[in-house]
């Protein structure tokens, strides 16, 4: 394991690095912030020496390395048409497209999501957690301060492909970090097709995804569940931590009185408000997919008793339950927000 030293610099790396993407008005500052948190990342990937981490490590090392590279390349080209580091000066539309790609490969959007699923599922769940919820603000960020120039039917297409991808992708899977991981997928779709029209929407649903992955992978590790089979038996241990997983995962689904529909109910509206109806009701219709494989979870981790070879039933009873003390204002969070949406829509 990590020396706590040497972890506390390497995490400090990390969310300097993000701070200076997400508050540079510099080209290069931007680019040496990925880069700082890139690197500082791979350490975190490898907590456990194995093979499988490792591969992990090395496919988003490369993947990261492409967009990294990508991303220069479309400031070098800004520059030499612009003559300077400036954000918001990116008028040539070539550079706002490679830039686009490169944004989209570090999120892992459709058709550069191959690396999520297969680095997920070869880390740790706290390792898991970091890499689905941090590491989508700075790209995102930058999508964010560059949304009047990016091609508006580039990013609706990789959005689509997103959804629809993410639904399909999660469906024959038993792996946790697996399903999450397609679950971001379509998430980092719904974010990125509101994104030309309203950006402040797009920061509402990262702001509610983060929140209830953050709550859900908490959930999974204080269960020590990695698989579909291994939280059906969660029900024995903590029935408690079980019913919530039941909630959470509906209201990733986006189950309308949860808090998880609301980002979805406001870019539907934005979308169909500027005009794109066709657009919304195929999101909606692909949506399903997603819901499909959480009900599928929940109805393993809650509303059925798988058999176990453990016969003392009431274990619970015996566990200590101080871990939801922080655990519950989350959980409250990630599914009872839904009534704030007014103040939201303001």
């Amino acid at each position: 394991l990590i020396n706590p030293l040497v972890l506390s610099m390497i995490l400090a790396t990390v969310i300097i690095g993000t701070m200076m993407v997400m508050t540079s008005s510099h080209w290069l500052m931007v680019w040496i912030g990925f880069e700082m948190n890139m690197l500082a990342i791979i350490p975190i990937l490898m907590k456990r020496h194995n093979p499988r981490s490792t591969e992990a490590a090395t496919k988003y090392f490369l993947t990261q390395a492409t967009a990294s590279m990508l991303l220069m390349l479309a400031i070098i080209i800004n520059l030499l048409y612009s003559s300077q580091w400036t954000i918001m000066n990116l008028h040539n539309p070539l550079s706002s497209m490679i830039i686009t790609l490169a944004m989209a490969m570090k999120l892992g959007l459709s058709p550069f999501h191959f690396w999520v699923p297969e680095v997920t599922q070869g880390i740790p769940l706290s390792s898991g957690l970091i890499l689905l919820t941090w590491q989508k603000l700075a790209p995102l960020t930058i999508l964010c301060m560059i949304a009047p120039c990016i091609n508006h039917h580039i990013i609706l297409s990789m959005s689509l492909a997103s959804i629809l991808i993410g639904g399909w992708g999660g469906l024959n899977q038993t792996q946790l970090r697996k399903i999450m991981a397609y679950s971001s997928i379509a998430h980092m779709g719904w974010m990125t097709a509101v994104l030309t029209y309203n950006t402040t929407m797009t920061l509402l649903n990262l702001f509610i995804y983060i929140l209830m992955t953050l709550t859900t992978f908490m959930l999974f590790i204080m269960n020590s569940s990695t698989t579909t089979l291994m939280l059906s038996h969660a029900w024995n241990k903590m029935p408690l931590i079980t019913l919530s997983t039941l909630i959470i995962m509906l209201s990733l689904g986006g189950l309308p009185p949860l808090t998880g529909f609301l980002p979805k109910w406001m870019i539907i509206q934005e979308i169909t408000k500027n005009g794109n109806i066709m657009m919304a009701t195929l999101m909606a219709i692909t949506a399903l997919l997603n819901l499909y494989f959480y009900m599928r979870l929940a109805y393993a981790t809650s509303l059925t008793m798988f058999p176990t070879t453990n016969n003392m039933k009431i274990k619970w009873q015996l566990e200590n339950t101080k871990k939801m003390t922080y655990l519950s204002p989350l959980i409250i969070t990630s599914t009872m927000t839904l009534p704030l949406a007014p103040m939201m829509m303001l």
